[in-house]
């Protein structure tokens, strides 16, 4: 039989901790858990076997070492949140060019790096989007402007996605409301710009707006009621069963989805169950949270540009929440009426956990760029249903996110500020009297959507 010995002919990276393992006469090179092929003498890598005669028999690659700690993390069903702001650059105009250069430099790779490992359904918010359609074409109804606006950001991010390699599939997504909710007898939801009062009467009296005052300014409010139905769950549910790393990427329920009520035989010339449109906006957090559950998807994320929730923010001894359980959440004085736009993540991030199906699901609000970090739970804070000891936190040596979080600025008429990304910081009674502190930064212009 022939002799065979190994040598080292050349090294490309350091393989530690790997065992190689000769089946037969191959040897099977794991390039990601979903790829693995065969090296042949054609492979540069780092280790080659040669018969004494020096002929190449078999290669190994140094791309193909033994899968990492990464490769073996669990496929997940992810839904990712993110806000309409997510497409607003520090101290740019809200333009078609500016937001596709943000969703390529900054969305792009990190739902690619989500796809890699994971099925992954990508929603949005639209507020700045939809509330600058609005000023300029004030007599369209919200529905209207919602549809309109997820056909544009489904573009920019399909645009930026396939200069990644990911093919992306934008669904104008209708979810079902009830027309008779209390929402619509009380609008609450602030959109577009501050008014003066002389602003906005003329503007209520001219256009039939519902203004309401907002600080020392005035602002247009509409109801927000709780959705009830994705319409367009089904085509979700196909796209995600033939994703790969490559896609199909679903980009669904934008802007919390177009509000629709189905239409009884009482109207002769509609036919029933027909959809309606109506004048609302629901929150697109609350929506996301609907859409994570009825993809029995296995955890729904939340990201923004700001961080996790902290004790003590700002202070000496500022901690971040690792872990958190509901319950914790619920038994601090503030319960879930988190005040500002923190209120609805972390509402609905409960909501997402306590009823889905599945008992390990989890919820998580972090920053955009942490995103791959926080499915390992080493960044942002991730909610369950139960954690041992209620609360883990961060170790006040880790690299906290505090140093990118800036004082809140002053709004002026307009609704601008001196800095292009506000953010929010809402303190909280804990429930042993400790303060609290949630971080999100807030739209450029307009309200949170």
């Amino acid at each position: 039989s022939s002799r065979f010995s190994v040598k080292t002919v050349e090294i490309q990276r350091r393989l530690e901790g790997c065992k190689l393992a000769m089946m037969s006469r191959n040897l099977a090179c794991a390039f990601s858990t979903r790829a693995r092929t065969w090296a042949t003498g054609s492979c540069s890598g780092a280790l080659r076997i040669t018969s004494t005669g020096g002929k190449v028999i078999r290669a190994f690659c140094a791309e193909a070492s033994a899968p990492t700690s990464e490769e073996k993390v669990e496929r997940l069903r992810i839904v990712v949140a993110v806000g309409g702001n997510a497409l607003i650059r520090r101290g740019e105009r809200l333009t078609i060019e500016n937001q596709l250069k943000a969703a390529r430099n900054e969305c792009a790779p990190m739902i690619k790096s989500l796809l890699a490992h994971h099925q992954t359904v990508l929603t949005h918010g639209n507020g700045p989007q939809v509330g600058e359609l609005a000023l300029e074409r004030s007599a369209a109804t919200f529905d209207v402007l919602g549809a309109e606006t997820q056909g544009q950001i489904g573009y920019v991010f399909s645009q930026a996605m396939s200069g990644s390699g990911v093919t992306a599939v934008p669904i104008v997504t209708q979810v079902v409301v009830d027309p008779d909710d209390a929402a619509f007898n009380n609008p609450t939801k602030f959109v577009g710009p501050v008014y003066g009062a002389m602003e906005a009467d003329a503007l209520s009296r001219d256009l039939g707006w519902t203004i309401k005052a907002d600080g020392e300014y005035f602002r247009r409010v509409v109801p927000s009621p709780p959705p009830l139905e994705i319409v367009q769950i089904d085509a979700v549910k196909m796209l995600l069963d033939m994703q790969t790393p490559s896609g199909p990427l679903p980009i669904v329920c934008g802007g919390g989805g177009v509000p629709v009520t189905r239409m009884g035989r009482s109207f002769a010339n509609i036919i029933p169950g027909s959809m309606e449109g109506l004048e609302a906006v629901i929150d697109k957090d609350r929506c996301g949270a609907l859409l994570a559950r009825e993809l029995n998807a296995d955890a729904f994320m939340i990201l923004t540009d700001g961080g996790g929730i902290w004790e003590n923010f700002g202070k000496p001894g500022a901690r971040e929440m690792k872990v958190v359980s509901v319950s914790y959440l619920r038994d601090s004085k503030a319960g879930t009426k988190f005040p500002g736009s923190m209120g609805p993540k972390v509402a609905a991030a409960i909501d997402f956990v306590e009823q889905s199906t599945n008992p390990n699901a989890w919820a998580a609000i972090g920053d955009l760029k942490d995103a791959a970090h926080i499915v390992g739970n080493n960044k942002g804070t991730v909610i369950r249903r139960e954690v041992e000891g209620d609360v883990v936190w961060y170790d006040s040596k880790d690299d906290t996110k505090i140093d990118h979080v800036t004082r809140m600025p002053s709004l002026n008429k307009h609704g601008n500020s001196d800095a292009a990304s506000q953010q929010e910081r809402t303190q909280l009674n804990g429930r042993i009297g400790e303060e609290w502190q949630t971080v999100h930064r807030m739209p450029n212009v307009y309200a949170t959507m």
